[in-house]
């Protein structure tokens, strides 16, 4: 299995607590282009894509807006919902037209104090991407700004 795959909602989280999440989940579709949020703004709610293409960014001074990452089917879009003070870490936006399922980050949260084993899932899922999304950023900003790239590991 593939980093990315780890970090898949179908493949992270145990039937019953997706199942669980699915059934608070709304359908919603954005244009190719649409901003779902903008770093430094409040992170209340999150998607899972279930079509199209959206690109993680960040703002760098002096630089402007690097992608970090381009997101597919079945990835998390967004993790700053589930930690204080629930801001926006990246920016996002749809570079294909998108459909996902969006959830209430408030609801969830709650559904999660009242449950600490979907709690436990939630969190190792949004770890686990969280971890994947700080080193992509990392190779990502390095391949952009070092001077010589990301280099070879060692």
């Amino acid at each position: 299995m593939t980093t990315k795959q780890a970090v898949h909602m179908t493949t992270a989280l145990p039937a019953e607590h997706r199942n669980r999440l699915m059934r608070t989940a709304r359908e919603v579709s954005f244009p190719t282009g649409t901003r779902l949020f903008e770093e430094g703004r409040k992170a209340d709610r999150f998607w899972v894509v279930r079509s199209g293409s959206v690109a993680l960014d960040m703002h760098v001074p002096g630089r402007g807006s690097a992608t970090i990452e381009d997101l597919g089917p079945g990835e998390l879009v967004g993790w700053s919902w589930l930690f204080p003070p629930y801001l926006w870490h990246f920016g996002a936006a749809a570079t294909t037209p998108v459909r996902a399922y969006e959830f209430d980050a408030l609801a969830i949260r709650l559904m999660c104090d009242d449950d600490p084993k979907l709690a436990v899932a939630v969190a190792q899922w949004v770890g686990q991407v969280l971890a994947h999304r700080l080193t992509q950023a990392r190779i990502r900003l390095l391949d952009l700004y070092a001077p010589h790239g990301s280099g070879p590991r060692r």
